[in-house]
């Protein structure tokens, strides 16, 4: 018991990862709402954010500057680097989905699912009997 306790707390990262990835795609697909769809992807892609800065991340290791030491231990930079493209990513995602809301709003005057979904029905029952 105490042996599974250790590998827990030893990977509690994952853990956190596992966790913020079910909460952001429960949010996602449970919610009705866009604004709270964007904040679910948003949750999720943190989750992932945090998988490859976590998986990049070698014990004992340091910056990947040539010391002359060949038994020195490097960390690895790329999934560092990525995941700053990705948060530059993630974010223009979201500007863009939000402004997509904002007219969708003007537009249609709500921003639920299941709201767009019958007014989209309604116009296209009212073309039929035309």
């Amino acid at each position: 018991m105490d042996d599974l306790i250790t590998q827990i707390t030893a990977h509690y990262n994952y853990w956190m990862v596992i966790i913020l990835m079910m909460i952001g795609l429960y949010i996602t697909i449970s919610r009705g709402n866009l604004i709270k769809k964007i904040v679910g992807l948003n949750i999720f892609q943190t989750s992932v954010f945090m998988f490859y800065i976590s998986m990049g991340k070698v014990t004992g290791g340091t910056a990947p500057i040539l010391t002359g030491n060949p038994d020195e231990v490097y960390s690895n930079p790329l999934p560092h680097v990525l995941i700053l493209t990705a948060i530059v990513v993630g974010i223009a995602t979201t500007s863009l989905a939000l402004a997509l809301a904002v007219r969708i709003r003007e537009a249609y005057g709500t921003i639920e699912e299941d709201e767009l979904l019958t007014i989209e029905r309604d116009a296209e029952a009212a073309e039929d009997k035309i």
